[in-house]
């Protein structure tokens, strides 16, 4: 893992509303894929693979909604 790479931007689940907190979401998902395939060759190289996968976006989409399900937490989003 890359000590360079913040995985938690601005070292903060805080923000201002869901909007911010769903956006927060999709950039810590963004950054663990980054992470976890730190060559940006390869990873331009497999996105027309799952970008054309039903299965793979829908995982995206459910890393993406934990990733959310945190932040609201941390937020009290549902009082």
């Amino acid at each position: 893992m890359s000590n360079q790479t913040q995985l938690i931007p601005g070292n903060s689940l805080i923000t201002n509303s869901p909007e911010e907190g769903r956006a927060l979401a999709v950039k810590i998902a963004r950054l663990t894929i980054k992470i976890t395939q730190p060559n940006a060759e390869i990873r331009d190289k497999l996105r027309p693979v799952y970008a054309n996968d039903a299965a793979m976006l829908i995982a995206i989409g459910q890393t993406v909604a934990m990733e959310f399900t945190t932040i609201a937490k941390a937020n009290n989003f549902w009082r």
